[in-house]
């Protein structure tokens, strides 16, 4: 990236308001945040404090829950109590969606007790009980101090500000095709929302927007043109981006394109989980997004490569994962004892062709042997050949080396 178009990025993200959301400051030129969602009923404290927790250790700096009955506003003093039994402090967001303004005012245990409540201009209410309504909540932000998302979504846009603007656009003696007139009611709706909480008496530093779409090419258009005419700090995700590869492809796809051109403050990797799958898996895809861009460091890179005709065994296969694994496992205590461990790489290869290079631009890499090559394989220390581990219990050597270069080189 060039200096110019370096300086620009900068410039514009810190043109964003920081908003601080607990402890945590989203925008103003902090890095990218990394938010989630739990999946359980709010009401079972049990269940949701416990996923909170894997949330939280899996990386999720902020952690998004529904508020949606009585039951689960009366859970939310009590989630947050276990959460202290654990030590755990990840900021909650409270996602209202309908009844938000009712339950915040005959809750104030949870309203004082959540970090940032979530808005959905889209379903606060109908008619002229929908700016009341969205006032309402508005007011009870700005009692407790708290911010708010106004996250409008494509699937319950408001519908009598899009009829408006078919009606105006089907005058025009031009009219423009359909899809570019719900993209700016999606943008119009997150805006007009946003004059209005500031009107209501909410600071534009305790604003943030987001437009979501399924699909990638919308996503783009909406916050390239989004954040050129708001300066609230923007929350990136593609809603319902599906299942498995499909998912996380199209997350990064559509996330990539905007966080390379400075735009996102915070995201979330809307994936639906496998059936019994970890809730966490989308604080990964979020983690290695923004490392992959070089915003940010979360764990050890593993360069591994993918495999050939002269590797024939998977033995250096099952070593990747397993030092991926390893590494993954081991950032909870590193994170405390050994800072800067998360900007480490490390190269597992499988053969002669690439592996030694690769290895030596790597803090400490492993050239396995590829089929019909000498069963040794040699491990690389910041460029320089340290040793050749040999015989069965090479993944456990290579295992012991990286503790050591780990103590020696990121000191408690």
């Amino acid at each position: 990236m060039n200096s110019e178009v370096q300086k620009s990025l900068s410039q514009r993200v810190l043109s964003r308001q920081a908003v601080m959301v607990g402890g945590v400051q989203v925008g103003g030129g902090a890095p990218v945040v990394v938010q989630s969602m739990t999946n359980t009923d709010t009401a079972n404290i049990a269940a949701t404090a416990n996923q909170i927790i894997e949330l939280a250790d899996a990386g999720s700096e902020l952690v998004r829950i529904t508020v949606n009955n009585d039951e689960a506003a009366a859970a939310i003093p009590y989630i947050k109590e276990r959460l202290e039994i654990h030590n755990v402090s990840v900021p909650l967001v409270g996602d209202f969606h309908y009844n938000g303004h009712k339950l915040l005012a005959d809750h104030p245990a949870c309203a004082e007790m959540l970090d940032k409540y979530r808005i959905n201009p889209g379903n606060v209410g109908r008619g002229a009980k929908k700016d009341k309504q969205f006032c309402e909540m508005v007011e009870i932000a700005c009692k407790h101090q708290k911010p708010v998302r106004i996250g409008v979504n494509w699937g319950s846009l408001d519908q009598a500000l899009l009829a408006s603007l078919l009606d105006e656009n089907a005058a025009r003696e031009h009219p423009a095709e359909l899809q570019t007139v719900m993209q700016q009611a999606v943008i119009r709706s997150a805006l007009d929302s946003a004059v209005l909480a500031e009107q209501v008496g909410l600071h534009a530093s305790q604003i943030i927007l987001s437009c979501k779409t399924s699909k990638v090419q919308d996503l783009i258009t909406i916050y390239r043109e989004l954040a050129q005419l708001s300066p609230y700090a923007l929350h990136l995700g593609l809603t319902e981006a599906g299942m498995g590869s499909k998912g996380i492809v199209a997350s990064t796809a559509a996330l990539s394109v905007l966080l390379q051109e400075g735009i996102g403050d915070t995201i979330r990797i809307s994936l639906t989980p496998e059936p019994g799958g970890s809730r966490s898996t989308e604080v990964q895809v979020a983690q290695e997004i923004l490392q992959t861009l070089g915003l940010r460091a979360f764990t050890p890179m593993v360069i591994a490569c993918p495999g050939c005709g002269r590797t024939t065994s998977t033995y250096f296969q099952q070593l990747a994962e397993d030092i991926q694994t390893y590494l993954r496992e081991q950032m909870p205590m590193w994170r405390e004892r050994h800072p800067g461990v998360e900007n480490m790489n490390v190269a597992v290869m499988g053969c002669v062709v690439n592996g030694p290079g690769e290895s030596k631009h790597a803090n400490i890499g492993i050239s396995l042997p590829g089929t019909g090559e000498r069963p040794v394989a040699p491990v690389y220390v910041d460029g320089e050949k340290n040793v050749t581990l040999k015989g069965d219990h090479i993944a456990q050597e290579f295992k012991q080396l990286v503790e050591r270069y780990v103590e020696h080189n990121y000191p408690r």
